[in-house]
């Protein structure tokens, strides 16, 4: 595996691609929203995505005068959540909070789908990114990256690390970790990355990456150490912890991200009002730093922007299945 998935690439695929071009469904735009949004969020309570969905949508939400539930559908990778969204009426009250796992990696692992990203759904907006974190059980000897690699290499038995499941974005940010650190770790993989977090809090593995908004609480309860960041540079609300670049592997990054997607053919004009609205709640400063106190990185790329980054992402994420060896459970 020899490429990364970091903010860069996600901002040069959006900007840099061709314009996706909308549905031409419309409907009067004092129509909507007249009743409850759903989002349906294929991820556990607690997860990144989950947490930059209610920090957002709560302020969407005041905006547009309507209630916004988020309704949290775990399993199988995100598949069957994200089916349930492909599924759904296409008129703007039943929409998807997706990672990239779910949009670029599962339809390069699973050789049978039941919908198809490109075709079943309307993207909305690229929402936020996710940070991430390296982190050890809080008691754990391993105190950098360096240590990690040392540990890795000389361990007489396989080191351990956590993930959210086969194919998952922990998994694939520690086999890009292991490509270039020229490392090898035992996988074990969790059903979620809430669940893996808690899996390195009970010493249960050596170490794992994981999404900084997901590792925060149990961070501060002393039940896990956050000992490098995944980003190019320190972030402003953790200064005293170091990038993995710095501390022991030079030029390693990597990031997710949240973005917010529709059943297709869902009006056009719904699009544009849930991408407007979302854009006002990111340049509100109370939303900004909720989501970056949990390291997340506000966004707002709009939906043809989106499109075209989805595309180029699907490419990528089939190059680094490859070079890995990545295989779906």
């Amino acid at each position: 595996m020899r490429q990364t998935i970091h903010r860069r690439t996600i901002l040069k695929s959006a900007l840099g691609g061709a314009l996706a071009t909308q549905g031409t469904h419309v409907f009067s735009a004092n129509e909507y929203p007249s009743k409850p949004i759903k989002i349906i969020v294929p991820l556990a309570a607690g997860s990144a995505v989950d947490s930059a969905a209610r920090i957002v949508m709560q302020k969407v939400s005041l905006s547009l005068g309507v209630g916004i539930t988020i309704d949290n559908q775990p399993g199988a990778a995100g598949l069957i959540g994200a089916d349930h969204v492909a599924k759904s009426p296409a008129d703007g009250y039943t929409l998807g909070g997706f990672n990239d796992s779910i949009m670029a990696v599962l339809p390069n692992l699973q050789s049978k789908m039941p919908w198809d990203i490109l075709k079943d759904f309307d993207p909305v907006s690229l929402v936020a990114t996710v940070e991430w974190a390296l982190v050890v059980p809080f008691d754990s000897s391993i105190k950098s990256a360096a240590d990690l690699i040392s540990k890795a290499k000389q361990s007489a038995t396989p080191l351990s690390f956590a993930s959210g499941g086969s194919g998952s974005p922990q998994h694939f940010a520690m086999e890009l970790f292991n490509n270039q650190a020229k490392t090898t770790m035992l996988h074990v993989p969790y059903k979620g990355a809430t669940q893996a977090a808690i899996g390195v809090a009970g010493q249960e593995v050596d170490a794992a990456f994981i999404g900084i908004a997901t590792v925060t609480a149990l961070a501060k309860a002393g039940k896990l150490r956050i000992i490098a960041l995944t980003t190019p540079s320190r972030l402003a609300q953790f200064p005293d912890i170091p990038t993995v670049s710095e501390s022991g592997l030079s030029g390693y990054e990597f990031n997710s991200w949240f973005a917010l997607m529709a059943p297709k053919g869902t009006p056009v004009d719904a699009i544009k009002r849930l991408d407007t609205e979302i854009n006002k709640a990111l340049r509100d400063k109370t939303v900004a730093d909720q989501l970056i106190a949990q390291g997340l990185t506000p966004r707002g790329v709009d939906a043809p922007l989106l499109a075209a980054a989805l595309k180029n992402q699907l490419v990528k994420y089939q190059k680094i299945i490859q070079q890995a060896g990545i295989a779906a459970e």
